[in-house]
């Protein structure tokens, strides 16, 4: 298989990083992940957030645009757990609806993000995860991240409504939806599998692929 690039995006909760892991793992390809342990800005986001939004956008916006780079530069290929494309159309803009990212700095970070994002080289495939908000939740309070104990479900409708719609008009590469309320991709073999089977039919061209429904 040529080299190819992947990105991997979902609602917090879907599955990502297992899946990206998983993926690594199976394929032999360079994994990358979200920059939150060695974020500097993240603990002061957490005491402050309508202070902090802005700069945390900005940071995650250079990281991540780092990062694309990277990998696409890479001769290996990569599956990368969360896409910068998320950061603008579902993350930024839910800060910007609760307040917490004023409409001036709103803004000035979708003019940066969108100068950054057209340089950027395409992915050759997005694979989004999709799980029902109460699986989300019950995912969620099982890992236990102290990061997310305020995570609601009012919240992650907000987010499932803007990912729909960002989903609704995306076209930089191929999609791949995955529904993964059902699927246990990290315990069965045979899930796995198909997981990557359609992978590799979504990279050689099939189109209309949803797995899951």
């Amino acid at each position: 298989m040529p080299k190819r690039l992947i990105l991997v995006a979902g609602n917090i909760g879907a599955g990502k990083t297992s899946l990206t892991e998983r993926i690594g793992e199976r394929l032999g390809w360079r994994t990358a992940f979200e920059s939150v342990s060695d974020n500097p800005y993240l603990p002061d986001f957490y005491k402050d957030m309508h202070a902090w939004s802005f700069h945390l956008q900005i940071y995650f916006l250079g990281h991540r645009a780092d990062q694309h780079l990277e990998l696409a530069a890479d001769q290996r290929s990569a599956i990368c757990d969360r896409s910068i494309y998320e950061d603008a159309y579902i993350f930024a803009r839910a800060l910007n609806h609760m307040g917490n990212l004023n409409e001036r700095d709103y803004l000035a970070y979708r003019r940066l993000f969108e100068l950054v994002v057209r340089n950027l080289p395409p992915p050759d495939l997005l694979i989004y995860l999709r799980a029902p908000v109460p699986v989300l939740i019950e995912r969620i309070h099982r890992r236990a991240r102290n990061i997310e104990t305020g995570i609601t479900s009012e919240y992650l409708t907000l987010l499932e409504s803007y990912y729909d719609e960002w989903m609704a008009s995306f076209d930089v590469c191929p999609v791949l939806t995955i529904k993964t309320d059902d699927l246990d991709f990290v315990h069965k073999t045979k899930h796995m599998d198909t997981v990557v089977q359609y992978i590799h039919e979504k990279l050689s061209g099939k189109e209309e692929m949803i797995f899951g429904t």
